[in-house]
């Protein structure tokens, strides 16, 4: 009797055992299925659900739960055909695209929501690009200049990082092997604010922002059916800029004589919402053929945002360029911009191409 009574005991002990393992068993596969199922850090819960943001940027109008008070930098990009493609364009919130010698544009990159671990290649200054770094509360970031624009900007107090300073030190600029001087310059961002407040700038600031388009007022986009423009600089040599509507993207790929705007590292291509392109004046003003730019009388101008086009004004408005109709600013689409600048001789009317 006391053997059967020990059996039962075991049994009993044996199968409480086995009913313990199997609900460990249970609940580490319902913890890991779980855990499968949370969100991935920094995204938002539940499916469908539109992610509230604390702040929005100020050039991108994009929101962001991130500070937004650090200091706009703005660099000197270099377009000429042996400088492309450049590295860094895909992170800009805005570019300016204006003439400097000859028929070759230069670009003038402002960063703010983002900043690429390296820009280039870096070039010159010219007096409109400064003036547009500093109307925007912009550091200046180039590589070199002419006598009399390095004057004017110690004169005029804009602060700066100029390349010729700190040429191939490693921590602010590098010369890279793969071209020759002067299309091998760049900026390694890590390096900017060290020496921007080894010179005493304040890197932090606040911005208003710019005007965004809602949700709403998307649908409601007017202007004619544009999904491309074409924009010729000159034709010795060829310099044409093309933007394409991408429907799939929502945004416009860039194009530098026939070919795509991409990173020089990644080959992503250089999207952008808004192709902003104004006429303004120039001006040639010495035998090397630089130029004066007026960037504040304002005149006439073409917006397209979401393969739209609106014909309207620009006006300069506390040193920014905006798009205006009928007196009140319009919106920007959330997103980059791309702001071209063309020669009110011979105008806008016979620079740039539109088509559907």
């Amino acid at each position: 009797m006391r053997k059967y009574l020990y059996v039962l005991i075991a049994a009993g002990l044996l199968l409480g055992a086995c009913s313990e393992e199997a609900g460990g068993a249970q609940e580490d596969a319902e913890k890991e299925q779980s855990k499968q199922s949370e969100p991935p850090a920094g995204e938002e819960e539940g499916k469908g659900e539109e992610k509230e943001y604390s702040d929005k940027y100020p050039l991108t109008g994009l929101g962001t739960n991130r500070e937004t008070d650090h200091r706009m930098v703005a660099v000197m990009i270099n377009n000429h055909s042996k400088a492309r493609p450049q590295s860094g364009l895909t992170d800009a919130d805005m570019v300016f695209e204006i003439l400097a010698e000859g028929n070759i544009t230069r670009l003038l990159a402002i960063y703010q929501s983002e900043l690429p671990e390296k820009i280039g290649p870096v070039r010159s200054a010219r007096e409109y690009y400064f003036e547009l770094a500093e109307s925007y509360g912009a550091l200046y970031v180039y590589h070199g200049a002419a006598g009399f624009i390095n004057e004017m900007i110690a004169s005029r107090g804009i602060e700066h990082l100029d390349g010729a300073m700190y040429d191939d030190n490693g921590t602010l600029f590098t010369r890279e092997n793969f071209r020759q001087a002067p299309h091998n310059s760049y900026l390694l961002t890590e390096g900017v604010r060290p020496a921007a407040e080894r010179k005493g700038y304040d890197m932090q600031a606040e911005y208003d922002p710019l005007p965004f388009l809602t949700d709403q007022e998307l649908v409601k986009l007017g202007g004619e059916d544009v999904s491309y423009a074409e924009i010729t600089y000159g034709t010795n040599p060829m310099e044409i800029v093309e933007f394409y509507y991408d429907e799939s993207t929502e945004a416009y790929k860039r194009y530098n004589d026939r070919e795509q705007t991409v990173e020089l590292e990644s080959g992503e291509p250089v999207e952008v919402e808004n192709v902003f392109i104004v006429e303004a004046s120039h001006q040639i003003i010495d035998d090397q053929g630089r130029r004066a730019v007026d960037l504040t009388s304002g005149g006439v101008a073409y917006l397209l945002q979401k393969g739209r086009m609106q014909q309207v004004q620009w006006e300069n408005r506390n040193g920014r360029i905006i798009p205006v109709l009928d007196g009140s600013p319009l919106a920007f689409v959330p997103g980059n911009t791309w702001i071209n600048v063309v020669p009110a001789n011979p105008g806008i009317s016979e620079s740039v191409h539109l088509s559907h």
